[in-house]
């Protein structure tokens, strides 16, 4: 095994499209071996997944917010390297293995916590460990399995096309963790400030968090409302993201927030809409935009995520084709030449061999069906054709899963584990099955899917991090397996010990917000209630309408279901990234400043990612000290717009002070 040399840093195609006859070279060439899966990465990852598992699902369940552990975990994989003098390609294992707690965690305290919510109405229901175990266990397996043939597609046929931020962002740590240097000051120096600026929001609440015109009383006679999440974050991933995406995904919350909203108002104003048959009884003038949003105008983006998902899996047909085709000709004695060739595949794509993946799906569907049929619901059809719902649902979402992740580094999963819920209860129900049974077995089924397509979407990150360092996939997806069934049973056991703690309803309760809104969706639909068909159709022609024209709709109907705050500071980061990328006549001097923006940008996810998790241990060991009567304040609002123009002008000087490359 050759030894591992100090990396230069990425090549300078890494991040747009090819041209004809070029190819990338990662910075570990793949006709060389480097260290990866040793003790050392493994367990280091492991004791990452355990820490991460537990501190994500408490803060998920306490405010709805899941943070991506793939950065802080590659901070800590760096700093610990340099003091022990570990490789690189260990580093990426670790961040690799760990970051499979976010993805488990999303998965669970999305969906499970609906069954303990619903509970206190029908005591009758149970859940126990090996339920929420077994839900998490086996979708995440699934996402695994459904990526893996997808891997070549997303991280190298399409390489250039899709920003992917939170791959980025975590590269350029790992990256520059090892070279050091001018690099790694710019990192470390973005990533203080946007981490400071991030952790005196979160923990102390000095300015506004979120700037809104929503308390005014113009907004609350025409809920007309503009917000504007003042977080380094999700500026950082604005600028990643860069303008053309950026101000699609924008256009949709344009649409959602300053047309459909207040038009629901001014025609709708005095009247009760229940298209759930859920038992509402406020009126559509009585409620607050944020309200409107989230009872009525959220299921237009959820539709057209949906329907975005289908055109693009139907375009992808040939992708998928071809995926199918080689799982099924590795069976054939037919293809035995080609499994000899193999070996001969350089290390960089080497996947795990298409006949063990296929083996291997069969083998989680069927024990999927021995959950559903024994531990479950306990009739042979029914459990059948919940396996069909799982299987399908999750294969034909991963694309739409990964896709999301790769172009806005924000996975809609609570959007299509809502309309996998719908999709199951409905079915339930037309088969027979309903009432309190129908209800745990649309969660624990959800549940599942839910945690397959956030696998899927966190892995095809760990897989382009890979792709862009030249890490070997097999290894990465082999021993991703291993993380899954830790993270699994450290979630399973932070959601018990969590509801007997706290609980989820009434006061002192974690308010876990995603779970609420699947639990107010299946219990009406398990009781003959309906779901909002008219909604999801709106989305679903908005998105036929989009594809006519050439405009990406996921992107569009991503704006439509993420709230207005998140994606308005995308916007913000994309005319920095083009601002500071045409200043200049000489196209070398762009590239190099967007190159140095995009370093910051990185510092600043970084650095508020760690601050995140360091706000949440906090939060447990029940430590608050937020100024909250100060932050909803006026003042607020105002020192929190001057310290938002004070990290833009940060990022935009920081990036306008390099001038022309020097020459190697």
């Amino acid at each position: 095994m050759s030894e591992e040399t100090k990396p230069k840093g990425l090549p300078e195609n890494a991040y747009r499209e090819l041209k004809p006859g070029e190819t990338y070279h990662p910075i570990m060439s793949p006709e060389k071996k480097y260290k990866e899966v040793t003790p050392y990465s493994v367990s280091v990852g492991l004791v990452m997944t355990v820490l991460f598992s537990a501190a994500a699902a408490y803060l998920g369940l306490k405010i709805g917010q899941v943070f991506e552990a793939a950065i802080p975990i590659a901070i800590i994989a760096v700093g610990v390297s340099s003091a022990t003098k570990h490789t690189l390609g260990e580093n990426v294992i670790i961040q690799s293995i760990g970051a499979c707690s976010g993805a488990i965690v999303a998965g669970a305290i999305f969906t499970l916590p609906a069954i303990f919510i619903l509970q206190g109405k029908y005591p009758q229901m149970t859940v126990n460990f090996t339920k929420v175990l077994l839900s998490s266990l086996l979708g995440g397996f699934l996402g695994i399995l459904f990526l893996i043939p997808f891997r070549k597609y997303f991280v190298k046929d399409m390489h250039g096309k899709y920003p992917f931020p939170e791959a980025t962002a975590t590269t350029q740590v790992l990256i520059t963790g090892e070279n050091g240097g001018k690099s790694a000051k710019v990192l470390l120096i973005s990533g203080l400030i946007g981490g400071l600026y991030d952790f005196i929001v979160s923990t102390f609440g000095l300015w506004a968090e979120t700037i809104s015109t929503a308390a005014t009383k113009f907004a609350d006679k025409t809920k007309l409302v503009f917000k504007l999440n003042s977080g380094a974050a999700v500026l950082g991933l604005g600028y990643i993201v860069g303008l053309k995406y950026a101000f699609i995904i924008c256009c949709g919350s344009f649409l959602v927030w300053f047309v459909i909203i207040p038009l629901m108002n001014l025609i709708w104003g005095p009247n009760v809409l229940d298209f759930m048959h859920s038992g509402i009884t406020q009126t559509v003038g009585s409620m607050s935009a944020q309200d409107i949003f989230t009872t009525y105008a959220r299921h237009i983006g959820i539709g057209g995520i949906a329907t975005a998902g289908i055109i693009g899996i139907i375009k992808s047909g040939g992708v998928i084709k071809s995926a199918v085709k080689l799982a099924v000709g590795s069976f054939s004695k037919k293809n035995k030449i080609a499994g000899e060739d193999e070996s001969k595949v350089e290390r960089t794509q080497r996947d795990i061999p298409m006949k063990i993946i296929a083996i291997g799906i069969l083998v989680v569907m069927l024990l999927t069906f021995v959950f559903f049929e024994f531990g479950l619901i306990h009739n042979l059809w029914i459990s059948l054709l919940a396996v069909l719902v799982v299987g399908i649902i999750a294969f034909l979402f991963t694309t739409v899963a990964a896709n999301a992740i790769a172009i806005v580094g924000t996975n809609p999963v609570s959007g299509m584990t809502l309309m996998t819920l719908i999709l199951t209860s409905v079915i339930l129900v037309a088969v027979g099955f309903k009432g309190t049974a129908g209800i745990v077995a649309a969660a624990i089924i959800g549940g599942v899917v839910c945690t397959a397509l956030s696998m899927s979407g966190s892995f095809i990150t760990d897989l382009k991090i890979g792709y862009w360092l030249g890490t070997t996939p097999e290894k990465q997806e082999k021993w991703k397996f291993v993380g899954t069934i830790v993270a699994a049973a450290t979630v399973g056991g932070v959601i018990m010990i969590l509801n007997k703690a706290y609980g989820f309803t009434g006061k002192g309760s974690l308010v876990a917000p995603q779970a609420n809104a699947m639990a107010a969706v299946i219990d009406p639909l398990m009781n003959n209630g309906k779901a909002p068909w008219m909604l999801y159709g709106i989305g679903a022609a908005i998105s036929i309408i989009l594809t006519l024209f050439n405009v990406p709709a996921l992107a569009f109907s991503l704006g439509m279901f993420i709230p207005l705050d998140l994606n308005l500071p995308l916007l913000v980061g994309g005319l920095i990234s083009w601002f500071v990328s045409t200043r200049s006549k000489d196209k070398s001097i762009n590239e190099a400043r967007k190159e140095r923006g995009t370093l910051s940008a990185s510092g600043f996810i970084a650095g508020g990612a760690l601050m995140g998790v360091v706000s949440a241990i906090l939060k447990f060991a029940g430590v608050d000290l937020m100024c909250t009567t100060w932050q909803s304040s006026t003042a607020a609002q105002v020192i929190a717009i001057l310290a938002y123009a004070g990290i833009i002008a940060y990022l935009i000087i920081d990036s306008l002070k390099v001038g022309k490359p020097e020459k190697a």
